[in-house]
């Protein structure tokens, strides 16, 4: 634990120190959408990578979450700060359900029931034509459709805050979202429950033998990591101010399932190193377009093959190879003192 709060905090006090040394909207903006899609990332790495779930609902759960606070806002009149965390356990409880229907799935099988209800979800909002209510002469649906969900607010950042730093507020509550999933990311990993999670990963059958249960720990983790999910999700909405069925694109799916990919699955740091990669050479690759999804693809097929362990785990080997050299030459030079503190 000390050594991740020896890179956690360094981490930290760096992006408090960004928006004041770059204070430019471009740049708060940017770090802002990675604090969101860090969070997902990192709770969807506890689900795929620490417990071997392949589950692509991910998503679904942050859309929830970001509807649900949009819609509290819209049509009850909530305030967001209310309305999000009401999102973050609806999410919650659309996780366990999710995890319910794949009790009896494993590998590829979950993979394609999880995709399948993203995709669904997704299909509903867009085919969603029914009037719900009246705008003045405009009839407006309920999910929004294919015009997204708009009109409940924001977090209310802009009255706060002078005008220069409106968009900082934003800024760190995306940022708090993140540090809390990370600990609490890391707290489970460390935990004897990430260790169950790792066990029925490793080998299913040995650990419930040993009386892990794979039910129990399968809903556990669905519903752990759900709640941060829904949680950058109601941040999404209220930071962009509207909520559309873009999110649950299949293409923004594989985008934050690289992230992890490239930042070591599994890894407790992977997530915020690949999505930090990621988003970078994305968005180098925009003053060329037509070589965007080359140069991303290009980049996942060179770290599945010549990485696999990612960002996090090339870093881990050189850092336990640094030490061994360092090691040898201690003991080359003083060997009377390696032996000594051998004895």
């Amino acid at each position: 634990m000390r050594k991740d709060v020896a890179i956690g905090l360094p981490l930290l006090v760096l992006a408090i120190v960004v928006p004041f040394a770059w204070p430019t909207r471009y740049v708060v903006e940017e770090m802002t959408l990675f604090f969101i899609w860090a969070a997902v990332v990192t709770q969807w790495n506890l689900v795929f990578g620490v417990a071997g779930v392949f589950s692509l609902a991910q998503m679904a759960i942050f859309a929830i979450g970001g509807y649900v606070t949009g819609m509290l806002g819209l049509y009850l009149g909530w305030s967001l700060w209310l309305a999000m965390f009401a999102g973050g356990l609806a999410a919650v409880v659309f996780s366990a359900l999710v995890g319910v229907a794949c009790l009896r799935l494993r590998g590829a099988y979950v993979a394609l029931l999880t995709l399948a209800i993203t995709q669904t979800m997704y299909l509903l909002i867009i085919t969603d034509t029914e009037c719900f209510y009246m705008e003045g002469v405009t009839c407006r649906n309920f999910t929004g459709g294919t015009r997204g969900l708009t009109g409940y607010g924001d977090f209310g950042f802009h009255q706060l805050l002078p005008h220069k730093y409106a968009a900082f507020g934003d800024y760190f509550l995306a940022l708090a979202v993140l540090c809390t999933a990370t600990a609490f990311s890391v707290f489970i990993i460390r935990s004897p429950v990430g260790l169950a999670f790792k066990a029925l990963r490793d080998n299913t059958v040995y650990a419930i033998s040993r009386g892990i249960g794979r039910f129990k720990y399968q809903l556990l983790v669905f519903a752990a990591s759900a709640l941060f999910t829904g949680l950058a999700g109601a941040v999404y909405a209220g930071h962009f101010r509207v909520m559309g069925a873009n999110t649950l694109y299949l293409s923004q799916t594989l985008f934050l399932l690289s992230m992890m990919i490239i930042g070591g699955v599994g890894q407790i740091w992977g997530p915020l190193l690949g999505a930090a990669a990621l988003m970078l050479v994305d968005e180098a690759l925009k003053e060329v377009v037509e070589w965007r999804l080359l140069g991303l693809g290009l980049m996942l097929v060179v770290f599945v093959v010549v990485w696999p362990k990612g960002l996090a785990g090339g870093v881990e080997a050189i850092a336990r190879r640094w030490r061994r050299d360092s090691v040898r030459a201690f003991a080359a030079v003083r060997p009377e003192e390696v032996a000594s503190a051998k004895e």
